[in-house]
C-alpha cells in the first residue's frame, strides 16, 4: 500500500503549492483515495470546492504526511466521497451549495448552509444563478417506530449563543436519534475573501469564530508563509505560542466551569470564569487585547510583549496554579456531579478514529493526535509538553483532558516566557509571481484548523479555505447522545462545545 506522500508524487504535481504538495487526479486515483479513506489507512483532513475543482486534503498518520488531491469536475459533478466515508458528507453538502458541484452517489444531497435566503444559488460558482426566496421547511429525516416522538429545540435557544436547530427523536425520555440543522451562521467568508489583499484577508480569518482568534489567524498567516516563502522572526513565533496558549487557557476554563454549570454545580462556574476572566485581562495587559484580535500577522506579530505584559501573564499563572487543584479536587470528589458526567455522552473509539476528530473530543475517545506534535511546527517542537488521552468517551473524559490540557498549557507559558528570544517581531511580505499557494494546520484549543489559499498577482487572495475541527465533531454530538436521556443533551452539547460559527464559515 503506498504512503500518502508517494501517492501524491506519482500524480500531476501542482507546482507552487508549499509546504504539502498537491496533485491533480484522475477519476481512478480519486476513487483510490476513497478506498484508502475507508480501510482507515488515511484520514480526511478536509474538502472544498472551486468553480470547476474539488479538494481533499489527506493525512496519513502513520507516514505523518499531508496531501491534496485534486478533481476537476468540468460538468460540475464528481464522484462522492461521502457514499462511502461519512465523514465527507456534510462537506459536500457545503460545496454544492457555494458551488455547485454535485457528488455523485451522495447519499444525503439536502441543502446544507443554503437555507433559501440567499436570492441566490451557488454564490460562488462561475456563474452565479439569481433565484426566488425559495425557503421551506427542511426534509428532517421521517420518525418511525411506535412510542416515538419528536423534540424540536432552536435555533433561538434560551441563552446568548449561536443558533441552532436539534431534532430529537425519542422514547419517553431516551433520545433514540438526534439531527442537526446548522448553517444560520453563514457569514460568506470564503466569498469576502476572494479578491481581498491580504491583510483584509486576515482580519476575516481572525473573525471565523471569535473564541479561536488566535489560532485562526495562526493558520492563515502560516499558510500565506507557506505560499510566500516567508521566514517569520523567532521572537515572533515564539510570541505566537504564547498568544495561543493563553486562548486555549482562557476556553478550557471556561469551559470546565460551563459544563459543571449545565449539571448545576454553579460553583465551578463561578470560580473558572473568575480565572478565565484573570486570562483575559492579562492578555489586554500583554498585547493590548483581551481576545488577542488581529495581533497575529502574515510576517509575524502585531504586537510586542513588555516587561508589564509579562509580568501580568507571570501572576495569572501563578494564581491558576494556586486555584486550580483545588478546583479539581472539588469537581472530582462532588458525588453528584459524577453521577452526572461519568458514563454520559459515550463516543466510541472507532468513531472517533473514522472522522479524524481533533482536540479533546477526539482526545476523550482514544485519538493520539495534536496538530502542534505533528506535523508539528515551531515553537512547540522545543518545548516540553505532553498530550493526554483517555478511552471512556464520556462527558467526564472532556472535562479530564481539559483539565490535562490547562496544566499543559501553565507549564508551556511558562518556558515560553523563560526562553522568549530577542529581536525583530514582523518581516515584510515578498511580493507573489504569479499564483502561489499555502497550506497550515494550526491546534486551535477544539482541535485542528485547516488552512489552504491561493495567492495571485498583486499579492490578492485569489482563494481561502479555513475549516474549523468542529465540523468533524457536530456529527459525533448526535452519536454520542444516543440512548442518554434529552435532560443531559445540554451537558453533552457543552462537553463538545462545537463552534456553530466556525462551522457555517
Amino acid at each position: 500500500m503506498p504512503a500518502l506522500i508517494d501517492f501524491i508524487l506519482a500524480g500531476q504535481r501542482v507546482e507552487k503549492h508549499a509546504p504539502w504538495p498537491r496533485a491533480v487526479a484522475t477519476p481512478r486515483t480519486w476513487s483510490f483515495a476513497i478506498e484508502q479513506l475507508v480501510e482507515g489507512h488515511w484520514s480526511l483532513l478536509g474538502l472544498w470546492g472551486e468553480p470547476i475543482t474539488v479538494h481533499m486534503a489527506l493525512l496519513d498518520e502513520n507516514a505523518k504526511d499531508i496531501g491534496v488531491v485534486s478533481l476537476e469536475c468540468r460538468d460540475g459533478r464528481y464522484p462522492s466521497v461521502g457514499r462511502l466515508h461519512a465523514p465527507a458528507l456534510r462537506l459536500e453538502r457545503a460545496a454544492a451549495d457555494l458551488f455547485g458541484l454535485l457528488p455523485q452517489g451522495a447519499p444525503d444531497t439536502r441543502p446544507w448552509l443554503d437555507h433559501g435566503h440567499w436570492g441566490v444559488s451557488y454564490p460562488l460558482a462561475t456563474r452565479v444563478r439569481t433565484s426566488a426566496p425559495t425557503a421551506s421547511p427542511y426534509p428532517f429525516l421521517p420518525t418511525e417506530g411506535e412510542s416515538l416522538h419528536q423534540i424540536p429545540v432552536g435555533p433561538v435557544h434560551a441563552g446568548i449563543i449561536e443558533p441552532g436547530h436539534f431534532r430529537f427523536t425519542a422514547s419517553g425520555e431516551t433520545v433514540v436519534r438526534l439531527e442537526e440543522r446548522l448553517g444560520y451562521t453563514h457569514k460568506g467568508i470564503e466569498g469576502l475573501m476572494a479578491g481581498s489583499d491580504i491583510d483584509r484577508a486576515g482580519k476575516l480569518a481572525g473573525r471565523i469564530s471569535g473564541d479561536s482568534t488566535v489560532a485562526y489567524s495562526l493558520a492563515f498567516a502560516r499558510a500565506v508563509e507557506a505560499a510566500l516563502g516567508i521566514q517569520v522572526p523567532s521572537r515572533a513565533v515564539w510570541l505566537r505560542a504564547l498568544m495561543a496558549e493563553l486562548e486555549r487557557l482562557a476556553n478550557h476554563l471556561g469551559d470546565i466551569g460551563a459544563i459543571c454549570n449545565d449539571a448545576a454545580f454553579a460553583i465551578m462556574h463561578a470560580h473558572c470564569g473568575a480565572l478565565r476572566e484573570r486570562v483575559l485581562r492579562a492578555s489586554d495587559a500583554a498585547f493590548g487585547h483581551r481576545l488577542v484580535r488581529d495581533l497575529i500577522v502574515p510576517g509575524g506579530v502585531a504586537s510586542e510583549l513588555g516587561e508589564e505584559g509579562a509580568r501580568a501573564v507571570r501572576s495569572v499563572i501563578a494564581e491558576i496554579r494556586q486555584r486550580f487543584p483545588h478546583l479539581i479536587e472539588l469537581y472530582d470528589n462532588t458525588a453528584s456531579l459524577q453521577d452526572r458526567t461519568v458514563g454520559t455522552g459515550r463516543l466510541n473509539v472507532q468513531l472517533a478514529r473514522q472522522y479524524a476528530a481533533g482536540g479533546y473530543v477526539g482526545r476523550a475517545s482514544g485519538r493520539d493526535f495534536d496538530a502542534r506534535r505533528s506535523p508539528g511546527y515551531s515553537p512547540y517542537d522545543e518545548l516540553n509538553f505532553e498530550i493526554a488521552v483517555l478511552k471512556e468517551g464520556d462527558v467526564n473524559a472532556r472535562v479530564w483532558i481539559r483539565i490535562r490540557e490547562v496544566e499543559q498549557s501553565l507549564s508551556l507559558i511558562e518556558q515560553i516566557l523563560e526562553r522568549l528570544p530577542g529581536g525583530p517581531i514582523r518581516v515584510d511580505l515578498a511580493a507573489a509571481d504569479g499564483p502561489r499557494e499555502g497550506m497550515a494546520l494550526v491546534e486551535g484549543f477544539r482541535g485542528d484548523i485547516l488552512a489552504w489559499l491561493r495567492i495571485g498577482k498583486g499579492g490578492l487572495v485569489e482563494r481561502c479555505h479555513l475549516r474549523d475541527p468542529s465540523w468533524f465533531q457536530w456529527p459525533l454530538l448526535e452519536a454520542a447522545i444516543e440512548g442518554n436521556i434529552v435532560a443531559d443533551f445540554p451537558l453533552c452539547n457543552k462537553s463538545f462545545n462545537c463552534s456553530y460559527s466556525g462551522h457555517d464559515l
